[in-house]
């Protein structure tokens, strides 16, 4: 029997021309698997339909996005991870979670390998083999649109000679990633850094709304988990943001960004829902985490992204992250408010059961119980060791 392959199957291009490649070229049975994580333009009958028509010798559709939602997104929100303080991670997040199925596809179906329709300059190539050998590293990875060796045009014409179904042409130049987090949109005139992306490439974003709202966040423990009061699950919460945030026009992100593979690669995401509960999470834990605590976090975020950016989310240091973050967020609960404009979400309120901030504390009203006598002594203190450099040898350093 030919050896058998379980390929990540999107039901594009690129994908569906490596069913039939794989068959012809590797001898290979090839079982297609979809991972529903949350794509609003696929109709899962046609995409499955359409790696059969490939030639697959079945094709599997799994409902993830629950899953992502609580098990990837939220502890990424807990860690308000922004790859280069920017990106919300939208592609990056869902590998892992299509890597996991995949490989328990590739279990119960008795292949000895898995594939991926990634190319050889891209970060997701990364994140699908990285994340297979973490955990299957006795299963082998086949890449063939790294082998391959077509472009575009070649790959589409391939696909209409072996009567191969696609939705793709020559004229459709962008390449298009959503998920529930958010949508990546790549190629074609947006390749130049100066260009302004067309008006015509968002779809998440697109202005509906022009009266400003506000919008309440409750979260516990870090969670959101309510929206206006209405108790929601994590994957409710983001729907209905993504929607109302979304319809503000607000989410857009525009930059260049730094590959794996050590390439700059012009990007433009819509994260709505993303961008927003990050905002209101970060803004909440201002309240919430002691200072030294929340200096700390902000340290290992930037780092934490990173390795979810690289393809590192079943890693050692990434666990450890996590928990760290776990901890932090015992006390991360309250609401905060958010207030939409056409083209703007900002933080209007905060409030917290478990908030530090201390009004008495804080205010120069007369309800101020703040010991200022105390001050003079520790600013002395403070300020010693600057005072005895300057003293010993910072005078002599302003005469040179």
């Amino acid at each position: 029997m030919a050896k058998r392959v379980v390929l990540a199957y999107s039901g594009g291009l690129d994908t569906s021309v490596a069913v039939r490649w794989m068959i012809d070229e590797l001898g290979v049975e090839v079982i297609a698997m979809a991972v529903d994580v949350g794509q609003t333009s696929d109709d899962w009958d046609v995409v499955r339909e359409r790696a059969l028509a490939a030639g697959a010798r079945d094709a599997l559709v799994v409902d993830a996005r629950e899953e992502f939602a609580e098990e990837y997104v939220a502890p990424a929100l807990a860690a308000n991870a922004l790859y280069e303080g920017r990106y919300p991670l939208v592609s990056a997040l869902s590998r892992p979670v299509i890597v996991k199925h995949l490989v328990a596809a590739a279990r119960n179906e008795g292949a000895d390998a898995v594939a991926h329709g990634c190319t050889g300059k891209g970060n997701d190539q990364v994140r699908f083999e990285v994340s297979t050998r973490a955990l299957a590293p006795d299963l082998e990875v086949v890449a063939p649109v790294r082998g391959w060796g077509m472009n575009r045009e070649e790959s589409i014409l391939y696909a209409y000679r072996h009567d191969i179904p696609i939705q793709a042409t020559k004229e459709k130049v962008y390449s298009i990633d959503d998920n529930l987090w958010g949508r990546a949109i790549e190629c074609g005139e947006m390749e130049d850094p100066w260009a302004v992306p067309p008006v015509g490439v968002w779809s998440m974003t697109k202005v509906r709304a022009s009266e400003p709202r506000d919008v309440i966040i409750g979260f516990e423990q870090g969670r959101p988990v309510e929206i206006d009061g209405r108790r929601l699950g994590m994957l409710e919460v983001i729907d209905t943001l993504n929607d109302v945030v979304g319809s503000y026009g607000w989410g857009r992100i525009d930059m260049v960004e730094n590959r794996r593979v050590g390439i700059k690669s012009r990007e433009t995401y819509e994260c709505p829902a993303s961008l927003a509960l990050i905002l209101a999470h970060k803004d909440l834990e201002s309240i919430c985490l002691e200072r030294d605590l929340e200096r700390e976090k902000a340290r290992i975020e930037p780092r934490y992204a990173e390795l979810v950016y690289d393809g590192l989310w079943f890693s050692p240091l990434k666990q450890a992250f996590d928990s760290f973050i776990d901890s932090s967020q015992e006390f991360v609960t309250g609401e905060v408010r958010l207030h939409l404009e056409p083209g703007s979400c900002v933080v209007t309120g905060r409030r917290s059961p478990h908030s530090l901030y201390d009004y008495e504390l804080a205010t120069y009203d007369a309800a101020d119980r703040f010991r200022h006598e105390d001050s003079a002594g520790f600013v002395r203190l403070w300020g010693l060791g600057i005072e005895t450099w300057a003293a010993r040898q910072g005078s002599d350093r302003a005469h040179t």
